[in-house]
């Protein structure tokens, strides 16, 4: 047995995992399962389906012949599934880059409600390729270099009613990097925010810290500000950002907007659930 499987195995199977399970847990710390472009600790129930169309239009300091940015446009159109109440799986198709990607996302512990485990905690990971043309046809890149892999935890506390909070460390793998004074693989650290002002109007933060010396000299750390806003049928995010992906290794390792220099994209995520086996919630 992989070790990896084999500790996951002994987690899940402790006295302390098990006894978890018979208490009562505290309500979901996010309203969807993004928070603004990073996964949240939310996971689907089983036989949800979510359909998620992601959009991020220029930069708002490409002025007025691009209508600041709205003349531009990149997007995301995606799939999750719960295949059970602890395991999603979910892939989409990216306009920037023409990435195809694909996701794992197990929960391994839950926060409990009046005492026991003080943290939701869930395991991501996810795959991309890349499939734009080659640039110069004397330089083809072979199938495997246009994969890059992610791997994360998501740590997830629900303070009150109002205030949830998540640190997510990451890593991200380039199976082709740029140049050789470039690492394949980047460490970084994510925080994000939910302060829910109103029964349907909530403000989110998000964002990723690299270690230094990791990224290209003109790569920046991606920041993003929003607020979601929950019509009952489906969760309309709007938000701020300098980023203008949606899947993690492009706004972990490959984000260049400078905000102080107004590169900022306005964006905005659609969420739409449908309930596709099983009773509705």
């Amino acid at each position: 047995m992989h070790p990896l499987l084999f500790v996951l195995f002994c987690l899940l199977n402790s006295p302390a995992f098990l006894k978890a399970q018979e208490q009562e847990y505290a309500g979901n710390p996010f309203r969807g399962t993004r928070v603004i472009n990073g996964h949240s600790i939310v996971m689907l129930r089983e036989g949800e389906m979510e359909m998620i169309i992601n959009h991020r239009f220029g930069r708002l300091n490409s002025g007025a012949g691009e209508l600041f940015g709205l003349d531009q446009s990149n997007v995301r159109i995606g799939l999750d599934y719960g295949l059970r109440d602890w395991l999603s799986f979910g892939a989409g198709r990216s306009s920037l880059g023409k990435e195809f990607d694909g996701f794992l996302k197990l929960r391994l512990l839950r926060q409990g409600k009046g005492g026991g485990w003080p943290l939701s905690i869930t395991g991501f990971a996810s795959s991309a390729y890349n499939s734009s043309e080659v640039l110069d046809p004397a330089r083809p890149i072979v199938r495997q270099n246009r994969f890059a892999f992610t791997y994360q935890l998501l740590l997830a506390r629900k303070f009150s009613e109002r205030l949830s909070l998540q640190l997510t460390p990451a890593l991200v793998h380039y199976n082709l990097v740029a140049s050789r004074d470039l690492t394949n693989d980047i460490f970084s650290l994510g925080a994000a925010f939910r302060y829910q002002a109103s029964k349907n109007l909530a403000f989110t933060g998000e964002f990723f810290q690299q270690l230094a010396g990791q990224l290209p000299l003109d790569a920046t750390n991606p920041l993003s500000i929003g607020v979601d806003i929950n019509t009952g049928s489906h969760v309309f995010q709007l938000h701020l950002t300098n980023s203008s992906a949606m899947i993690e290794k492009q706004f972990i390792g490959e984000t260049t907007g400078k905000i102080l220099k107004g590169d900022v994209h306005l964006g905005f995520n659609i969420v739409r659930t449908f309930k596709v086996k099983g009773r509705r919630y």
